[in-house]
This record gives structure tokens, sequence and C-alpha cells, in this order.
């Protein structure tokens, strides 16, 4: 209990910026580090001259199915984490346990639900996701894709006791699970690529392994939490807990899944319209416009690792401070957010608008034509323009979030990924040809931040709203 009120009171008095560097930090890097398995592979295929560009575009047709599991996993942590802070700071404990409990055994069942279904339409699933476009592509993308499949009970699990772990006031050691397993990732990468010539069989097998390591020390954790307190019953599923943690939950899973739809659609656009191309028309060429995309959005993801990390970071903070009624404190750490998000996309768009060559020098650009980088540099360019506007808007959609705002935040995710993304994926290659598909991105964050705007103004007009009563550090005494 003594644990509990001391860590009461430090979310409650504690100055927000100290707050937001020991929450959001360990939690950007911890997405950083989680991010760097799809890239890191991505990495070492492209520099094998074995695999090249067909490798590349393999790797981009698998990467949308592993943001399908992690899309499960972050509403069944994210929407637990939220619920264990909410909890908190409404002196709920025993709630806390039972949620923490629920979402360790659905991480578990949904792991194992997703590989059944992947393993049983495995061609299909692939074909959905572009890997169509030549026969080399579609062979790597199934041998890479068979071998992911294996460690995605690992995977959710280990991905959805992140959050939780932070929520129990643990945001380093949430950062090592995941720092644990990339490492292990890195290391293994260039053995079983470049020493053993396992091809993308080695690479997924990396990933795999160092997947086991997180799920591992996240098992062990789960044995040992700090506020929360687990015991058997905890384990059992409660609905209505479930319901309520699935629903905080869901805004991250559709800014995932709904993530997964515009890659679809940009994959099989790309794949169209590249057909259709005087030069990615050509069968030897044709892999080039994916594997370009596919590397664009990795850069992308690091940003967005970064952003994500900072808002998600916040999460226990928000909560707590909600349940606990202390809206001006809120208002305050959701403007610093905002600024400090508005900042990373800035410097985010200098990178990618000035140094597109050396970028893609990273991903193999010397073992490939000129088209290659030809490609890649327009695509930086283009697909990217409007960071300021992605960064600010994604970091909206995590603190109503965390505010309790699950239907807001999900109807911003809703309209910037399915509506935007998809609709213009969709509708702008018909006029544009394949450049269409680099435009779809710019266009949806401009229309999305115009909503955003609105969103956040009538946020902060509640949060400023002088009746509801304010509480201290007293209240947790």
């Amino acid at each position: 209990m003594g644990q509990l009120k001391q860590n009461n009171f430090y979310l409650a008095e504690e100055k927000l910026g100290t707050l937001m560097l020991k929450y959001a930090v360990p939690c950007i890097i911890s997405l950083l580090v989680g991010a760097l398995y799809n890239i890191v592979d991505q990495i070492f295929i492209a520099n094998a001259s074995y695999l090249g560009s067909y490798g590349n575009a393999a790797n981009t047709v698998v990467f949308p199915l592993t943001v399908i599991a992690l899309a499960v996993a972050v509403m069944i942590g994210d929407g637990c984490c939220a619920f264990v802070s909410l909890s908190l700071g409404k002196a709920e404990p025993k709630s806390a346990s039972i949620s923490v409990g629920n979402a360790v055994v659905l991480s578990v069942l949904s792991g194992f639900l997703l590989t059944f279904v992947y393993l049983i339409f495995n061609e299909q699933i692939i074909s959905l996701f572009g890997g169509t476009v030549n026969r080399q592509t579609f062979d790597y993308s199934k041998e890479y894709f068979f071998w992911i499949t294996s460690g995605l009970p690992f995977y959710v699990f280990g991905q959805a006791m992140n959050p939780v772990i932070r929520a129990d006031g643990s945001p380093r050691f949430a950062m090592i699970s995941t720092f644990s397993g990339a490492v292990t990732n890195i290391i293994l990468d260039p053995v079983f690529i470049f020493v053993f010539k396992m091809g993308m069989k080695g690479a997924a097998i990396a990933t795999v392994l160092g997947q086991i390591v997180t799920a591992l020390l996240a098992v062990w954790y789960i044995a040992h939490m700090k506020t929360v307190r687990l015991k058997r019953p905890s384990f059992l599923l409660k609905f209505s807990i479930i319901k309520r943690t699935l629903s905080l939950g869901i805004c991250s899973f559709l800014s995932q899944i709904s993530l997964v739809a515009a890659m679809a659609a940009i994959n099989n656009m790309i794949r169209k319209y590249g057909a259709a191309d005087q030069i990615f028309g050509q069968l030897q060429y044709a892999q080039i416009p994916m594997a370009v995309v596919g590397i664009v959005m990795k850069f992308f993801q690091i940003v967005i690792s970064i952003v994500v990390g900072m808002a998600a970071g916040c999460i226990p903070i928000v909560g707590f401070n909600m349940g606990a009624g202390m809206k001006e404190r809120v208002k305050r750490l959701f403007s610093m957010l905002l600024c400090a998000e508005a900042v990373v996309g800035a410097a985010s768009l200098v990178i990618a608008e000035v140094f597109p060559r050396q970028l893609i020098k990273i991903f193999g650009a010397a073992n490939e034509s000129t088209y290659y980088t030809d490609f890649a540099v327009k695509a930086f360019r283009v697909y990217l323009c409007m960071l300021v506007f992605a960064c600010v808007n994604k970091a909206a959609f995590i603190f109503l979030q965390a505010m309790g705002k699950a239907a807001a935040s999900t109807m911003l995710s809703m309209v910037r990924e399915i509506v935007f993304g998809v609709g213009f994926a969709l509708l702008l290659p018909r006029f544009f040809g394949l450049d269409g598909v680099l435009y779809s991105m710019p266009v949806s964050d401009i229309l999305t931040a115009v909503i955003s705007f609105i969103v956040i103004i009538n946020a902060y007009r509640e949060l400023t709203d002088k009746s509801v009563k304010i509480c201290t550090a007293k209240n947790f005494s």
C-alpha cells in the first residue's frame, strides 16, 4: 500500500516536465527498439546482394501483417494501461489487478488465434498485400511470412505487456525488455543472412528469437509487479472489465489496423499503376516502387515511434490526473505534448527533405539501378512533406484516448486512416498515376489536421471547466 501511495503522490505533484521525461523517454526507446525488428531486417536484406530489392519488396508485403498483430497487442496493452491508471487514480486497485490478469490471458489467446488464421490463409493474405508483383517477390514473401507467423504468440504477448509494465510504474524495465529482444535480432540477423546464407528465413528466425527474449522478460515482470498485485482470480475473464479495457484501447487498435488497410490499398495501387509505368512496367524493375515505399514507411515508422512514445508515455500521467479530477494539470501537459510533437515533426521533415539520398543508401541503393534511387528521393520528399501535421495528429489521438475519450479518439483515427488514407490512396492514382500514391499521405494529413484542430479546441474547453473539483496530493495520503 505504501508503494501505491508514493506513486500516487508522484503522479499528482511532480513537475510535468519531469514526469514526461521519466515516462516518455523509456516509452520512446521501447517503441523505437520495437520498430527496429522489421527495419533491421530490411536493412540487412537490402544489403544482401542475393536478396536485394526483391527481398525488400517481400519485407514490405509482410510488414502490414505484423502490424495487424501489433494492433491486437496494443489494443489489449494500451487499453489495460489506461484502465489501470484511471483505476489507481480512483483508488480502485482490485479493478486494476483484474484488468492486468485479463490482459495476460487475452494476449496469449489472440497470439495463437492469429497464427492459426495466418497459416491457413497464407497465400491469399500475401496476394492481398501486393505480393504478386512478380514471382521472386512472392516466393520471398511466402518464406518470410511463414517464419514470422510462427513467432506471433510471443510478439503479441510481449507487445501487449509493454504498456502494462509502464502502467505499473516501471517504464525502464519495459524499455529493457524490448531492447534486449531487438539486440538479439540485430546480432543474429547478419549471422543468419551473411554467414549462413539463410536469406529471408534467417531474417525471420532472428526476429522471432528476439521476440521470445522480450516475452520471457515480460513473464518474469508480471510475476513480480510492484503497484498492481496479481492473484489467481485476476486471470478469470470478467466481461465488464474486458469491455472497458478494450474500449480504451480501441483507438490504438484502429490506428494500427487502419494503417494496414491504407498499406493494402497503397501496395495494390503500386502494383497496378507501377505496371502501367514506362520504367516500372518492365519485369526487372517491377518490385522497385513497392520496395521504396516500404523503406519510406520505415523512416516514417521511426518518426511515429518517437511521437507515439511521447504521447503514450503520458497515458499513466493523464489517466491518473483525470481520474483524480486535476484537469488544469492535464491541460498543461497537453500543451507541452503538442509543442514537443511539432518540434519532432519539423526536425524529421528537414531530414526527409534534405537527406533522402543518404537515407536510401542505408537500404542497399548501391546494389540497385538509378531508377531505385531516383524514385526513392521523390518518395521521401513528397510522401513525407506534411510530417509536422502527421505528428501533431497522432499526439491528439492518443492524448484523447488517455483522457478516456475513446469515441473522439477513434473517430479521428478512423477518418485519418480509412476515409482519407485509403480513400485518397485509391482515388489520386486515377489522376496522377504512380505519383498519386505518394500524394495520398500529405493530402490526408492536411485534412486531418483541420479536424484535429477543432477537436483539440473542444478538449481545451472541457479541461478549462472550473465546475470540477480539483484534487491535491492530500487525497492520496
